[in-house]
């Protein structure tokens, strides 16, 4: 993908208005991308998504974003249909990032004081934070929007492969999605689209700051990673800028670690010792 002539190609981000989605739909404008976002914001929160807007607009480049449920098949069709009108020449999408983190932190199994997940949590969670990333892709597909060689990523974590508590519809709807990109960079690969899951380390977003022992989370995670800090969304926005890049489309249907070596680790001894 040249980086030197992206004025006519579109990136669709799915959750643009803070986290991780926020910082790619940032960098991915000072790349030279227009820019479609997807958000869910009330009042009191909307000038922070005019700030982003305003940022993305100062590379000089197109911005639209739709305040709506992604995950709602009626408002994804409405989306899909305006976007379909806006965009005069087909297919023009190039990127299309999953970053949607909406989900259900409870147990399976509760204590006493607590409530248990039930069926509509857990299928409302992996319908949200995986499925909808398939529905997406099926639709902009359909309508000859996405572009040969472009580029489809989806934001996991290492909680598709290990337990963290009232993690568990999360864990499985990470686990889901990682399924789903192996299957769709294989059925994508005639048109030669890569198609990435992005495992970032901890990163201090508000969706983090939601999880039940949250901030014992980013103590161990700075002793554990190898970097000694955090992961923070412009990390990871620029691993995703590079894989845009020319030669990037060779990587596709993994998992790409975005963060510090951090996973790696498996226990940090006393005085920071690394084991």
């Amino acid at each position: 993908m040249e980086q030197n002539n992206l004025k006519p190609f579109w990136a669709v981000i799915l959750g643009a208005s803070s986290g991780f989605g926020e910082a790619s739909a940032l960098k991915l404008a000072e790349d030279g991308y227009n820019i479609i976002g997807v958000h869910l914001d009330r009042q009191v929160t909307m000038p922070n998504v005019e700030r982003i807007i305003n940022q993305i607009k100062s590379h000089d480049v197109q911005v639209k974003f739709f305040n709506a449920n992604a995950a709602d098949t009626a408002k994804r069709d409405e989306i899909i249909k305006e976007i379909k009108s806006m965009l005069k020449v087909e297919p023009i999408i190039k990127i299309l990032i999953h970053s949607l983190a909406f989900g259900t932190l409870k147990p399976f199994i509760p204590n006493e004081k607590e409530q248990a997940i039930n069926k509509a949590q857990m299928e409302m969670t992996l319908d949200v934070m995986a499925h909808s990333l398939v529905y997406w892709v099926q639709d902009l597909v359909m309508h000859n929007l996405l572009a040969d060689k472009g580029r489809i990523f989806a934001m996991t974590s290492s909680g598709g492969h290990s337990s963290i508590p009232y993690y568990g519809a999360i864990s499985a709807a990470k686990a889901a999605l990682e399924s789903h990109i192996r299957q769709l960079a294989a059925e994508l690969g005639p048109k030669q689209i890569a198609v990435n899951s992005i495992m970032a380390g901890v990163t201090d977003t508000p969706a983090l700051r939601k999880i039940p022992g949250s901030i014992s989370m980013i103590e161990v995670a700075k002793r554990k990673n190898p970097r000694g800090r955090l992961t923070t969304p412009a990390d990871v926005a620029k691993i995703i800028s590079l894989l845009c890049r020319e030669g990037g489309e060779w990587i596709s249907g993994g998992i790409i670690n975005s963060d510090g070596g951090e996973d790696v680790v498996n226990y940090v001894g006393q005085g920071g010792t690394i084991i």
